[in-house]
């Protein structure tokens, strides 16, 4: 694959590589300097020096490895977001984690790379990345497309029947299994029995946690 050419007239989109492997880091650096468009800024092994070198230099995008020693690549983007960098941050990754790379793109991540990417897809992601867009390596597609239907497929079982909503109210207003049955006319053991599988669809182990849930989703009031 060919490498982005020169945007003529723009800046150079500066470039941070942040990854604990030497050779990888060096790759990547290589395909940055390659690159015409691109200014490389520095270079960091652990998460300590890239959280510094993002602050000092404010790179337009930074490669970032998720298992960075110190502070890892997911504390790295967090505290980037937290502090309000403008830099994007590239997530490089060996694993296939749908949960993961859904996660960091929802936490803000410009973008989730598997490790195995060559030196012009990383590059395009980089270009990518530094308009804004976000950029996904040829796994990642899929593996957040399954996680968007995994997680569709959880909200729709946790709907809750009308006796388990009914449950969850008394529970919010701070009854207890014996006065929520005597109000519902409803053994103890039934009400138990309904509040536990409240817990499993929510995933779940106790009633402050169920109670959470359900009004972040909009299940009661």
């Amino acid at each position: 694959m060919s490498l982005p050419s020169t945007i003529n007239g723009a800046p150079p989109v500066r470039v941070l590589v942040a990854d604990r492997q030497p050779l990888f880091r060096e790759a990547a650096a290589r395909a940055v300097r390659q690159c015409a468009q691109f200014r490389l800024v520095g270079e960091a092994g652990d998460g300590r020096s890239a959280l510094r070198l993002l602050r000092v230099e404010h790179p337009d995008v930074a490669i970032v490895d998720v298992r960075l020693p110190g502070i890892d690549g997911r504390r790295v983007l967090n505290a980037a977001v937290r502090d309000g960098l403008a830099s994007r941050i590239l997530l490089i990754s060996a694993a296939d984690d749908a949960a993961s790379s859904y996660a960091a793109i929802e936490a803000g991540a410009g973008g989730w790379l598997s490790r195995t990417v060559d030196a012009g897809e990383l590059c395009t992601a980089i270009a990518a990345a530094a308009r804004g867009e976000v950029a996904l390596g040829r796994d990642a597609h899929t593996l957040i497309a399954g996680e968007i239907r995994r997680r569709a497929a959880s909200e729709r079982d946790a709907i809750l029947t009308e006796r388990e909503r009914q449950v969850l109210i008394f529970v919010a207003d701070g009854l207890g299994a014996r006065e929520i049955g005597e109000r519902l006319h409803l053994s103890t053991g039934t009400v138990k029995s309904c509040l536990l599988q409240i817990y499993r669809r929510f995933e779940v182990s106790e009633r402050a946690a169920a109670v959470a849930v359900a009004l972040r989703r909009g299940l009661i009031e």
